[in-house]
């Protein structure tokens, strides 16, 4: 293995035994599975919407302003999420989002059960779901900062590609078991179960998450590896550690593929060390986002958001009222398409690592997979051409496994931020990205209202596609940002 220590004492645990299963994939299966979760919460509504809207008296346009809602918290809380990830790391701002999250969830069920005013639980539930984006905000910048710590250059893209595929499971599981839920017990007791899994997986986290440098089952071969591939291990550590750690990454030799070599080389300048914590002055600001790769980010991943937003707001409510299925059958059929995108995003993720273990650089491995699964996307627009229900089935399946064959846009996040401002890189990268969640709901709920047919909703969102295409050739050649001046 590369990097690997020959002292026998580097070949065990800090328990005195080696594990079978690398501790950084037991990592990875917890991200799987919170995010997988935090997206079945996320997506709820589009299950529980149309019997809410019935219960509640809201009207079309009404109901997609709360889908919009968690969109406009969720970004204006990302700069000081990721803000707060920099500053006190994140098992610890994790864990507050999980509980907090837990409980704007719950509580959701409760609305409606004190008043039978429309606008009062209107306005219940458009503020709940505010405070839910707000509380969620830290969570996929954290996911990207857990990956930073605990993955090499070589294995980050099918990582993150793993946490970021957790969506398409939350539609593929959740979508099934909310809509029966939903039938069998009302909507309202969705709410209570996601309730139930949080409080399970903050207990999770809290006790078994810790950095690599201090997690008490990490081997020291696993940790010596982690390191020589350019993973910043001691990200949540005292800076000193971190800044060992930083320049042990830029000069292991023999560490891999000289293409990974030079990206992590790359990653913090040459010679010497990254600065001090990046302080976000004006001219770090200045500094971070003049880097053309972030803006081509910033585009990509808003277009991608868009086609999310859509799947998780109203997928669920095109299969009722436009093609004719009951409810229950809208949360199995919503898992073909969710499959499809979660066989896409591993995809997409161990394709982008495979070529950068075959010596292609960065930008090839990360556009390649990004170019080919956005092209894809640009098939949702046949659905309007048909009326035959499985064709549209299997259009949406296609797009979606393109959607996921082209999410790495926090792959690429983690490849271009530069380690002491990684997370308010990341937080700005989903600010600007889940803006799609504010508009993309709003924009179908008003051509609902004005059309009455799902067609210009489906042209709006298939164009989305084009728009991804066009962010991955402003992003030009993809390489870490530098924060101390030329």
């Amino acid at each position: 293995m590369p990097g690997t220590a020959t002292s026998s004492t580097n070949h065990v645990s800090h328990h005195g035994r080696t594990p079978r299963l690398p501790t950084r994939l037991l990592v990875l299966g917890l991200l799987f599975v919170i995010t997988a979760v935090i997206y079945a919460g996320r997506g709820s509504l589009s299950i529980t919407g149309d019997d809410m809207a019935a219960d509640l008296g809201f009207s079309t346009v009404q109901l997609g302003y709360v889908f919009s809602a968690f969109g406009w918290s969720y970004v204006l809380a990302q700069l000081p999420g990721g803000i707060l990830l920099d500053r006190f790391g994140a098992r610890r701002v994790y864990t507050a989002s999980i509980v907090l999250w837990t409980l704007a969830t719950a509580a959701i069920s409760l609305v409606g059960l004190l008043t039978t005013s429309v606008l009062v639980a209107l306005a219940a539930v458009f503020l709940l779901r505010l405070l839910l984006g707000a509380f969620e905000s830290p969570a996929l910048p954290a996911n990207a900062r857990v990956v930073t710590m605990w993955f090499p250059t070589a294995e980050r893209g099918w990582a993150t590609a793993v946490f970021t595929s957790a969506q398409y499971l939350a539609t593929a599981m959740f979508a099934p078991l909310m809509g029966w839920v939903t039938h069998e017990f009302g909507w309202r007791w969705v709410f209570v179960l996601l309730g139930v899994c949080g409080v399970v997986l903050a207990a999770s986290w809290t006790r078994w998450m810790r950095s690599p440098t201090r997690h008490p089952r990490v081997s020291s071969a696993e940790l010596a590896h982690m390191e020589s591939g350019g993973a910043l291990t001691g990200l949540d550590d005292p800076l000193s550690r971190l800044d060992a750690t930083v320049e042990r990454s830029r000069t292991a030799n023999g560490s891999g593929p000289a293409a990974v070599e030079s990206a992590d080389r790359s990653s913090t300048g040459s010679g010497g060390t990254e600065p001090r914590p990046a302080r976000l002055d004006r001219g770090t600001v200045r500094r971070i986002l003049s880097a053309r790769p972030l803006w081509g980010v910033y585009v990509t991943q808003y277009a991608i958001n868009a086609l999310t937003y859509f799947f998780i707001t109203w997928l669920p409510v095109y299969l009722v009222r436009a093609r004719g299925l009951s409810l229950l059958e809208t949360g199995f059929t919503a898992a073909i398409p969710a499959l499809s995108g979660l066989l896409g995003g591993l995809l997409g993720g161990w394709l982008s690592d495979r070529l950068i273990r075959r010596g292609h650089s960065l930008t090839a491995a990360r556009k390649t997979p990004s170019v080919i699964g956005m092209s894809l996307v640009l098939l949702l627009v046949l659905c309007t051409l048909t009326d035959s229900t499985g064709l549209i089935l299997t259009i949406l399946a296609i797009a979606f496994f393109g959607k996921g064959l082209g999410a790495l846009g926090w792959a690429i996040t983690t490849d271009i931020a530069p380690p002491r401002a990684a997370s308010f890189v990341g937080g700005t990268m989903n600010a600007v990205g889940n803006a799609a969640g504010i508009v993309t709901p709003v924009v179908i709920g008003y051509t609902l209202s004005v059309t009455g047919s799902f067609d210009a909703a489906l042209w709006f969102v298939g164009a989305h596609g084009l728009l991804a295409l066009c962010g991955f050739g402003i992003m030009g050649e993809i390489h870490r940002i530098r924060l101390e001046p030329r």
